[in-house]
């Protein structure tokens, strides 16, 4: 943070502080010149006001509010740059990168600063760490469980379920039928395949889907037909013309979709004649994906989870669609 941010930032908080304070000390004292109990010679809809000081209990439990505030500022970091006397952190703001963090953390564990981020990841580690082996690995410990093998065990499932809303619950939902954008993992409809193994490879890797904008290739007309022709491959009545033309032109698709436009899991190329779409089916929202392209992008997990943590949720997510237990 720059210096003139941190002054500001002080300046505001204890600003605000010491000017309660003020008013507080402003409102204890009597200045309307009339006796404690005496009536100021005011009435509002039959109600009578009364020079009454503040009641003791009120102006106590705030002055005991200031105090604590000013006690908090003073141990914990909260003006600015000021990293206050006891050197709490809740986590290194400073990194940029999944390797600067868990360097900083393994430094904070290592040196045992109070690092609150380190400290709860330690805690979770000596808690859950042994529960995460036993369930992901064999009894020899060295060996993952296959992931159909797990996805049987009802309380893997349920681990698995919670590491799943820690980590992938934002985008893909706490029921994990994702939104617009992001897919749905309950159903069949698997861009890069839905075998175990490969949902596995997906969260430890990541993938990158890229659809390319096709406005300058194919002209406002073509991008017209070619979604009509799409439309019509899944079913829905269209324009028999626009679609004849689209099926002509859909040959500068059909090198990922297929000639069938079924999809091919090797490039991630969504099966274009079901109605499950990522980004919506509506013609103008598939007109904008053939206008624009678009460009979808699922993050590696391997080096923020593990693999023992990833096997159970590749089990959990493996299950939704193919009817275990859970």
């Amino acid at each position: 943070m720059t210096t003139f941010w941190s002054l500001w930032i002080t300046i505001i908080t204890l600003g605000t502080i010491f000017g309660i304070a003020t008013i507080l000390v402003w409102c204890s004292k009597d200045k309307m010149g009339v006796e404690e109990g005496e009536d100021m010679g005011h009435e509002y809809d039959g109600i009578r006001e009364i020079n009454n000081p503040l009641p003791k209990w009120w102006s106590y439990m705030f002055w005991g509010t200031i105090i604590f505030g000013l006690l908090y500022l003073v141990l914990y970091p909260g003006l600015g740059n000021y990293k206050g006397i006891l050197g709490w952190q809740s986590s290194d703001q400073t990194v940029r990168s999944v390797e600067e963090s868990k360097l900083a953390i393994a430094n904070a564990q290592k040196e045992q600063r109070l690092n609150q981020y380190a400290k709860e990841l330690d805690e979770a580690q000596a808690k859950f760490g042994e529960t995460f082996k036993t369930l992901a690995y064999d009894e020899s410990g060295n060996v993952l469980r296959p992931i159909t093998e797990i996805a049987a065990n009802s309380e893997a499932i349920k681990v698995g379920q919670r590491l799943f809303i820690q980590n992938c619950a934002q985008c893909h939902g706490s029921d994990a039928r994702g939104q617009l954008g992001y897919p749905n993992l309950t159903d069949n409809a698997w861009l890069y395949g839905g075998e175990a193994e490969t949902i596995k490879t997906t969260i430890m890797t990541g993938r990158h889907g890229v659809m390319p904008a096709w406005i300058d290739s194919l002209g406002k007309d073509g991008v017209k037909e070619v979604t009509t022709y799409v439309l019509g491959m899944s079913g829905r009545k269209v324009n028999a013309k626009d679609a004849a033309a689209g099926k002509q032109r859909f040959v500068m698709c059909a090198a990922c979709h297929g000639t069938d436009g079924k999809g091919n899991p090797a490039f991630g190329a969504p099966d274009l004649t079901d109605n499950t779409w990522l980004y919506g089916g509506s013609r103008r929202a598939v007109e904008a994906t053939v206008t624009h392209g678009r460009q979808g992008v699922m993050p590696a997990w391997k080096d923020i989870l593990g693999e023992e943590k990833i096997q159970l949720i590749s089990a959990y997510v493996w299950g939704l669609s193919n009817n275990t237990d859970k």
